[in-house]
């Protein structure tokens, strides 16, 4: 959860165990972390999927940040997406799918930072520069291109559900 009396974690000093060319990205998703948890704290569920003026929903917002760092993340290591995986993405958006709540959509999004904090730090600075194919397609990009392309994703997608709760619990 955001905590307004510290700097923005980017700010606070560089993060043990993770590579030097790595700690933005690791910055900028730990402090995503922490203001979706702040943002979301009192939203209702009953307007997890409601859109406003066509966007997209709190909901999508929540579940495709989840799935597009799992994603990107897999390409980074290397490997294909797995049918649950493909699954996912799938039903983002979707509530009929399964019944989400706020708090379960947050810890799956905590849980998937926490998981992409680790991963980054266990990677080979040596190996940043790999080519990586992304998705069915395998377009080229590299190891730190993932990484730093799941980084802005994830602070754009997070702008848009800050616009979208805001507006929602207005």
């Amino acid at each position: 959860m955001a905590n307004n009396t510290l700097p923005e974690v980017w700010l606070r000093g560089p993060l043990k165990d993770i590579p030097a060319l790595l700690q933005p990205v690791a910055h900028a998703l730990l402090q995503a972390c922490e203001e979706l948890n702040a943002l979301m704290l009192h939203f209702p569920d009953a307007l997890l999927w409601e859109k406003v003026a066509g966007m997209a929903s709190a909901g999508f917002h929540l579940q495709h940040l989840t799935g597009v760092l799992d994603r990107l993340f897999t390409y980074a290591r290397g490997e294909a997406l797995t049918e649950q995986q493909l699954n996912y993405l799938q039903g983002e958006g979707k509530p009929t799918t399964k019944a989400y709540t706020v708090l379960q959509l947050v810890e799956n999004f905590n849980t998937q930072v926490s998981m992409a904090i680790k991963q980054l730090g266990n990677e080979d600075a040596g190996r940043l520069t790999d080519f990586r194919g992304v998705g069915r397609a395998q377009l080229p990009s590299t190891v730190i291109g993932l990484y730093t392309h799941s980084a802005e994703h994830t602070m754009r997608h997070l702008g848009q559900l800050i616009v979208t709760v805001s507006v929602l619990k207005n």
